[in-house]
């Protein structure tokens, strides 16, 4: 029985096999090594004792410290997303006017909040609230966080909003100007009802990255996860324990909006109102920058 071709690749020869058997073991040996040295590093600093995970047993440990955290991740999150969500989508239909100066002022407050780091973002409009007194000092983390927040993923939806519109077959629009209807019309009656829908699945994964940004806002004072899990560590002296520990409900936070959002999709496409083949970040028409 002869051995069926492989089209995707040339199936390696003898020389290669025996070369890529011992790679693999060598990496294999490698990785060992650095596992087994991290351990030994760890165990000698008594961070792997059980002594350094009973904080997380009592219940103070959750009140004081992590449930207080998960509120303030929880609430920069949700207002940050909020905002970004009506700032995207008045940005993107901007970029789409028939007018050159309101298409040059979307665009370049798009480019320039998509250009800037979000941590430096959210440093500098820290500095200028608390400079000028614009909220009050106990507020001057959360409104710089969800302010940065906001600019930036604002900026991306937008490029999103731009993306999915612009998707759309244009005998759609042809069509509806024939028929008399005026561009608002055809934007908010026929274009954005379906390209929300298109673009779902993008926005809410900028919704997933908008949660994970909001831990910058430890290198600023906001009372949040990464700062009470440092707080744990710093009061208990077990840092690897309470890194691991909020690691851990990072990733259950996310997986719960990823899978929200999974299902919500589903719901949508299986009644028909999604497309089969969503509008992704990084497809932006007309030459414009990848998401």
């Amino acid at each position: 029985m002869t051995e069926k071709p492989n089209v995707l690749y040339d199936a390696p020869g003898p020389r290669a096999r025996a070369r890529n058997l011992v790679l693999s073991v060598v990496t294999a040996a490698g990785i060992a090594w650095v596992a087994y040295f991290v351990y030994t590093s760890l165990d000698a600093k008594g961070q792997l004792t059980a002594a350094k995970w009973s904080p997380f047993l009592e219940s103070t440990t959750w009140t004081t410290y992590i449930l207080p955290g998960i509120q303030g991740t929880l609430t920069a999150a949700a207002l940050s997303i909020s905002m970004a969500l009506v700032l995207g989508a008045v940005l993107g239909i901007s970029r789409l006017s028939d007018h050159r100066s309101i298409r040059w002022i979307a665009g370049g407050i798009t480019e320039l909040f998509r250009a800037v780091p979000v941590l430096i973002l959210l440093i500098f409009i820290y500095q200028l609230y608390a400079q000028y007194g614009l909220v009050q000092s106990k507020y001057y983390a959360l409104a710089a966080v969800v302010t940065g927040l906001t600019l930036y993923n604002g900026a991306v939806i937008a490029e999103i909003v731009r993306a999915g519109i612009n998707s759309l077959p244009r005998g759609q629009t042809e069509a509806a100007k024939a028929l008399g209807m005026r561009k608002n019309e055809v934007m908010r009656l026929i274009l954005l009802p379906q390209a929300v829908t298109a673009m779902l699945p993008a926005i809410l994964s900028q919704m997933v990255v908008a949660l994970k940004d909001s831990a910058l806002g430890y290198l600023i004072g906001l009372v949040e996860l990464v700062r009470a899990g440092t707080q744990i560590g710093s009061f208990y002296r077990n840092y690897l324990p309470s890194l691991i520990v909020v690691a851990i409900i990072m990733i259950l936070l996310n997986s719960t909006l990823t899978v929200i959002a999974t299902r919500l999709e589903k719901r949508l496409r299986s009644r028909g109102r999604l497309p089969k083949a969503p509008i992704r970040a990084w497809q932006v028409p007309d030459g414009g920058a990848a998401v």
